[in-house]
C-alpha cells in the first residue's frame, strides 16, 4: 500500500458525524460504527497526487485526521493508505516519488507476539497495580501464555468510582480508593487521551489503541490525530480487559497492597523473591513468591517508593512541574481557535497547547488540557488539597481547564528536616539535612507541603484555594466570582494563591499568563479562574532500568509506567507496560530480549 500525508479538505466537503455527543459506554453496533469520511473526494486528492485515474485506487482508508486552524478557513488534513488495482503500479509510483516528502510505501503495523509460554508454567509473573502500565503488562503476558497474577492496592473501577465521588460530594476521602488509586490507575479519571510523543518505532502505540478499540472503545480514536475517551467510556472499556486478562489465565486482586519486596543476595547481587502483601478488607498479611515482578504502581504511591528505597531499589529525584487549573468558558476558547467555524460538530471543543519562557528563567505552559471538561478533586492523602482535568467523551461541559504549570528541578526542592520526618519518619529522614536536598524521595517532601499548604487555604475541608486571573495578575486577593463557574467539587475558597507555590512560580505564572492571551483571545481575561494546587503532574523520581528492563541493581525486578518515570499518561503507559510484558515474556522463555521466535 501507499501512504499519502497532507492532503487538505475544507470542512465542507466532511460529512457531519454526531459521535462525539454520546457519553455512554460504547456497547452497541451503532455506537461502534466507523466514523464517515470523505471518500470520493480523498481519492480524487490521492489521483491528483499521484497523477493516476479513478480506477487504479482499488481502495482507501483513512489513517489519521486532524485539523489545521492557522488560516480562517480550517482545512481537515488527512493521512490515507490506498491499495491500488494493479501490482506493478505501487512499485512504479514509489519510485518515481521516492524523494516526495508525502509519498511513500505504508508501514507494516501489525502486532506479533515476541514469545509464547509453552505447555508448562515454572512461574507465573506479578504485575503490581492495575493502572494503564499494569492492565497492557498484564495482558501482553496473558496473550502470550504466561497466566500473570495482578495487585491492585485499590478497588475495582466501579466501586472506586462510588469513592471517588464520595469525595467530590461528601468531602469524604478513602485514601487506597480515590482518583490516584484502583482499577484503571489515575488515566481513568482524566481526559482519557490517547497521543503522546514517545518514539515508537515498532508502532506498539496502534496495537495499545486497537486493544482499547476491541474493549470498546470509539473506533474513531484510531483515526483522530488527538484521540480521546472519557471517563464513562473508560469505565467499561477497563472492565473489558480486566475480563479478557482472567479469560486468558491471569488472576486479578483487589485491595490487596504490597508493603514490602522480599530480596536474597548471592554475589554481591540482588534479586526479587517474594512479596509481602496486605490485604486491605481483612488486615490479613500474607507472602507470594515471585521472581518477575512488574512496579507498575503510578506516580502518586509514595509509600511504596518509601518501602523500595529503603530495601535499597536505585532511585533518584526528577524534575516535574507545579501550578494551577485554569478555567475558562469553553466558548473563549472556541471562538479563538475556531474563528467562525466555533460550534461546528466535527471540530468539537477546541483545546490549545501553550508555552512561555519566563524572565526568572522558568518555562510555564498548559498541562493536560481538557476541553469542555471539569476540574477535580485528586488527592490521595489525608489533608491534602491537588487538583487534575477531567473530560467526558462529549466534551460538552461548559469550561474549559488545564494545568498552567511551572518547571522545577530537583535543586528547587527546599525544605526542613522536620518536614521530611513528618513525610517519612526517622529510618529515612536521619541523614537528611534540611536545606537543598536530592535525596529521592525530596520531590515526595515538596509535593506534600504545597498541598498541604492548599488544604489549609481551601478551609481544610478539601475545598480548593482559588482566585480571579484579574486579582492575582493584579496581585490582591479575590472575594467574589466572575463569570466563569467554578467545577472543582467539593468547591472552592476564594483568596491569593500567592503563598500555594514558591515566590518564583507565581513570578512566571503572571508574567506568562498575559503572553498566553496573546496567542489566545481572552486567555487572560479578569474573570477566568485560578485553583490551586497542581503538584502531580509526572512523578518526582525515577527507577532507572537496563536494556532489558530490569532495575538497574535488583534482579526480576521492573519498574514500568509514569511512577518510575517511563510514561506521561495513557498511552505511553500502555506502550510501556506492553514493552514490558514482553521482556518478562522473553526472560521467563530463558531467550535474550530483543530476540522474536
Amino acid at each position: 500500500m501507499i501512504r499519502l500525508t497532507e492532503l487538505k479538505l475544507p470542512l465542507s466537503d466532511l460529512p457531519i458525524s454526531e459521535l462525539r455527543r454520546t457519553d455512554a459506554p460504547a456497547e452497541t453496533d451503532a455506537d461502534r460504527a466507523p466514523v464517515p469520511h470523505p471518500i470520493e473526494p480523498l481519492r480524487k486528492l490521492s489521483c491528483q497526487r499521484l497523477g493516476i485515474e479513478h480506477s487504479d485506487i482499488d481502495s482507501l482508508i483513512v489513517f489519521k485526521r486532524s485539523f489545521d486552524a492557522r488560516k480562517k478557513d480550517i482545512q481537515a488534513v488527512y493521512i490515507v493508505d490506498i491499495l491500488l488495482s494493479k501490482e506493478y503500479l505501487e512499485a512504479d509510483l514509489l519510485t518515481h516519488f521516492k524523494n516526495h516528502p508525502h509519498i511513500h510505501s505504508s508501514p507494516s503495523m501489525a502486532y506479533t507476539p515476541v514469545t509464547q509460554a509453552g505447555p508448562k508454567l515454572d512461574e507465573r509473573p506479578v504485575v503490581v497495580g492495575f493502572g494503564p502500565c499494569g492492565i497492557f503488562a498484564a495482558l501482553t503476558l496473558a496473550q502470550m501464555g504466561f497466566k500473570p497474577i495482578v495487585l491492585e492496592r485499590g478497588k475495582t473501577v466501579r466501586k472506586r468510582t462510588k469513592d471517588t465521588w464520595n469525595l467530590w460530594r461528601k468531602e469524604i476521602l478513602n485514601s487506597e480508593s480515590n482518583v490516584q488509586f484502583g482499577e484503571g490507575g489515575a488515566g481513568t479519571f482524566s481526559d482519557g487521551k490517547l497521543y503522546s510523543q514517545i518514539k515508537d518505532p515498532r508502532h506498539l502505540g496502534r496495537q495499545v489503541m486497537r486493544e482499547l478499540v476491541k474493549a470498546g472503545a470509539p473506533i474513531e480514536i484510531l483515526t483522530d490525530a488527538h484521540p480521546h475517551i472519557g471517563t464513562f467510556k473508560l469505565v467499561k472499556v477497563v472492565e473489558n480487559l480486566r475480563a479478557k486478562i482472567i479469560a486468558l489465565g491471569g488472576e486479578i486482586f483487589f485491595e490487596q497492597k504490597v508493603i514490602d519486596i522480599n530480596l536474597t543476595t548471592n554475589g554481591g547481587v540482588q534479586k526479587i523473591d517474594g512479596l509481602t502483601i496486605l490485604k486491605q478488607d481483612t488486615g490479613e498479611i500474607y507472602q507470594r513468591p515471585a521472581s518477575h515482578v512488574v512496579m507498575a504502581v503510578g506516580h502518586s504511591s509514595r509509600d511504596t517508593f518509601a518501602m523500595l528505597y529503603q530495601r535499597g531499589l536505585d532511585m533518584h529525584a526528577k524534575p516535574f512541574s507545579i501550578g494551577f487549573r485554569i478555567e475558562h468558558p469553553q466558548s473563549v476558547i472556541d471562538q479563538a481557535r475556531w474563528g467562525r467555524h466555533a460550534g461546528n460538530p466535527l471540530l468539537g471543543a477546541a483545546d490549545y497547547k501553550l508555552v512561555h519562557h519566563a524572565k526568572n528563567n522558568r518555562s510555564v505552559y498548559s498541562f493536560c488540557m481538557c476541553p469542555g471538561g471539569t476540574v477535580v478533586a485528586a488527592t490521595s492523602e489525608h489533608g491534602l488539597v491537588v487538583t487534575n482535568g477531567m473530560s467526558q467523551y462529549s466534551r460538552n461541559e461548559r469550561n474549559a481547564n488545564a494545568g498552567i504549570v511551572v518547571g522545577i528541578e530537583p535543586k528547587d526542592f527546599i525544605f526542613t528536616n522536620e518536614a521530611f520526618i513528618a513525610s517519612f519518619g526517622e529510618n529515612i529522614s536521619a541523614k537528611i539535612k534540611s536545606g537543598h536536598v536530592q535525596h529521592p524521595l525530596s520531590g515526595i517532601v515538596m509535593q506534600r507541603q504545597l498541598e498541604a499548604a492548599a488544604f489549609t487555604l481551601g478551609g481544610s475541608n478539601y475545598k480548593a484555594p482559588a482566585q480571579l486571573v484579574g486579582d492575582f495578575l493584579a496581585s490582591r486577593a479575590s472575594t467574589t466570582l466572575g463569570s466563569v463557574s467554578p467545577s472543582y467539587k467539593p468547591g472552592v475558597l476564594l483568596g491569593q494563591l500567592d503563598k500555594t507555590l514558591p515566590s518564583y512560580a507565581i513570578e512566571a505564572i503572571r508574567e506568562a499568563l498575559p503572553a498566553f492571551g496573546k496567542k489566545i483571545k481572552g486567555f487572560d481575561m479578569s474573570d477566568a479562574l485560578l485553583t490551586g494546587v497542581e503538584t502531580r503532574t509526572s512523578s518526582p523520581l525515577k527507577m532507572p532500568r537496563l536494556d532489558n528492563f530490569e532495575s538497574t541493581n535488583v534482579v526480576g525486578l521492573y519498574p514500568a509506567g509514569e511512577g518510575a518515570s517511563y510514561a506521561g499518561g495513557i498511552l505511553s503507559a500502555g506502550v510501556d507496560g506492553l514493552k514490558v510484558g514482553e521482556a518478562i515474556g522473553l526472560s521467563l522463555s530463558k531467550l535474550k530480549y530483543g530476540l522474536r521466535i
